[in-house]
């Protein structure tokens, strides 16, 4: 499965042949580098490891430093394995934004935002009590009862509760490609994309 790691830059709009307003993710995708070449007969697998983003030297570790330099290239802050890549590339070539083309479906994947410890009204869209009658004072949006009882005398796991919301790996599928910017390195992508500004994201096919 080919594919690239980026950068999301943020969203923006454009407007299609009938005038429709379509909105969309501009990503910085690549240049990316072949860091590592896996192999059935050394590795037990075939797949490219592929870099993107340079860091300091000060910032990386000696191994991180000779891995780098058999491929010719300076110390890279992401990489990411991608098995399956369609073409012939060998250690040190790069791979730029020119792999995708315009109208062709690619699959996102990012650490969506983490937004803390929430409540269950947030995290999982509960309603609330709602209106203050029957003596409500400060319970508005607390979960209510969760079940336990005589039987079983415990909290089934799965249980929808309060806790640590987002910050989790997402993939999001099937974005049309929009528009290609090559001598820029950019991609635009129909619909929103998981992750910050400036969020690592890997981009394939």
């Amino acid at each position: 499965m080919s594919g690239l790691i980026g950068r999301k830059i943020g969203m923006t709009s454009i407007f299609d042949e009938n005038g429709k307003n379509i909105p969309c993710t501009v990503i910085e995708a690549g240049p990316c580098v072949v860091t590592q070449v896996r192999t059935i007969e050394v590795d037990g697998y075939e797949a490219l490891q592929l870099g993107f983003d340079d860091k300091t030297e000060k910032h990386a570790t000696k191994a991180d430093l000779g891995h780098f330099k058999k491929a010719g290239t300076s110390a890279k802050k992401k990489v990411v394995e991608f098995q399956s890549f369609e073409g012939l590339f060998k250690l040190g070539d790069s791979i730029t934004v020119d792999v995708f083309s315009e109208g062709e479906f690619v699959d996102v994947q990012g650490v969506s935002k983490g937004k803390g410890f929430q409540g269950v009204v947030k995290r999982h869209g509960f309603g609330g009590v709602g209106q203050a009658t029957h003596g409500q004072h400060n319970r508005l949006r607390a979960p209510g009862s969760i079940g336990a009882s005589s039987y079983p005398s415990r909290v089934f796991k799965g249980m929808r509760m309060a806790g640590r919301m987002g910050g989790d790996n997402v993939k999001v599928q099937n974005l049309r490609v929009l528009k290609v910017v090559a001598e820029k390195n950019l991609l635009v992508v129909k619909g929103a994309i998981p992750g910050c500004k400036n969020s690592y994201v890997i981009i394939q096919k």
